[in-house]
């Protein structure tokens, strides 16, 4: 008997025949983004279906005129989610230019402070790139990348430290009774950024546990928070 699908036993068979533009145009924005398996759920198709409209859509090509600004960070984007194989063939690159490009990437290091662009892009990407993949993507070094890391309490998405071989996830320690207690105390009025460096723990494990207690921002500081957001939007640089 054939073996069924993850969606199938689910009870819910995988789409056949003509793909929809709209299924095009999300295989096109997530190829490289995501792994073939993990295309195929999302999309509810077969994962032979999945596999053979990406290589309708993204043929083996290899160009070999200059890379141009947008290319290039069109390759930073992929960077560290998938393998650069796979980042050529979206790119119609050949491997050997990608790999090259990347070095230079990685020759090519900047300083100086971070446009605010670059810091809504690293919080972004944080969680599901290694530091080393940071650092190419933001041409930094990983002194660089690690102090904005801590800067903003960022963490790294628990199912993307499972998937990395060889290296084993961070586990946080549990939550004392005392930590809770001053969690309860002065999460209603505190930025979370400050009570994430306070507690020593990430934005996102704090804001996780506050969730599940049932805890709110009090109303001056949602207020507080609106215009902290507000003057954000205006700020050019941070």
């Amino acid at each position: 008997m054939p073996s069924q699908s993850a969606k199938e036993r689910r009870g819910g068979a995988a789409r056949r025949g003509r793909w929809t533009q709209a299924e095009i145009d999300r295989l096109k924005d997530l190829y490289g983004r995501r792994d073939d398996a993990t295309l195929a759920r999302e999309l509810g198709r077969p994962l032979a279906s999945v596999r053979r409209m990406a290589a309708e859509l993204f043929p083996v090509r290899e160009r070999t005129d200059p890379w141009t600004d947008q290319e290039t960070e069109q390759l930073k984007s992929y960077l560290g989610a998938t393998p650069p194989e796979v980042i050529a063939r979206i790119l119609g690159r050949a491997p050997a230019e990608v790999e090259q490009r990347i070095q230079d990437l990685d020759s090519d290091k900047q300083s100086g402070r971070w446009t605010r662009d670059d810091v809504l892009r690293f919080k972004r990407f944080y969680g599901t790139r290694t530091d080393e993949d940071l650092a190419l993507i933001f041409q930094r070094s990983l002194d660089s990348v690690r102090r904005m890391a801590q800067r903003f309490a960022l963490a790294k998405d628990k199912a993307f430290l499972r998937r990395l071989k060889g290296e084993s996830a961070t586990r946080m320690p549990r939550w004392s009774s005392e930590e809770l207690a001053e969690l309860r105390q002065l999460y209603p009025a505190m930025a979370n950024l400050d009570l994430a460096h306070k507690l020593q723990r990430s934005v996102k494990s704090v804001v996780s546990k506050a969730h599940h207690l049932g805890l709110k921002k009090d109303e001056e500081r949602l207020r507080a928070m609106g215009r902290e957001n507000v003057a954000l939007r205006y700020r050019r640089q941070v």
